[in-house]
């Protein structure tokens, strides 16, 4: 996955805004960017307050999406 790819720094904005400002900043986005970021950020929690189940989510998120959750994870761990 290109990191230049503007969903790629979509999701990544959106995950570093979940990651500092915590359920605040997650709840004033959309339901497709919180169920991407609750993915991104590990966050089963969020993910059941919008109803969804991690398979739910996966699905709800689609494939292209999907596929960037494992490298902006492992670049907020970097960041970290």
């Amino acid at each position: 996955m290109n990191e230049s790819n503007p969903r790629y720094d979509h999701l990544l904005r959106k995950s570093q805004d979940a990651q500092r400002g915590g359920h605040d900043a997650w709840a004033v986005q959309s339901t497709g960017e919180k169920v991407a970021v609750a993915l991104v950020l590990n966050r089963a929690d969020w993910l059941v307050e919008q109803g969804y189940t991690i398979a739910e989510a996966i699905e709800r998120t689609g494939p292209e999406w999907v596929a960037m959750v494992p490298q902006v994870a492992r670049r907020i761990a970097d960041e970290e």
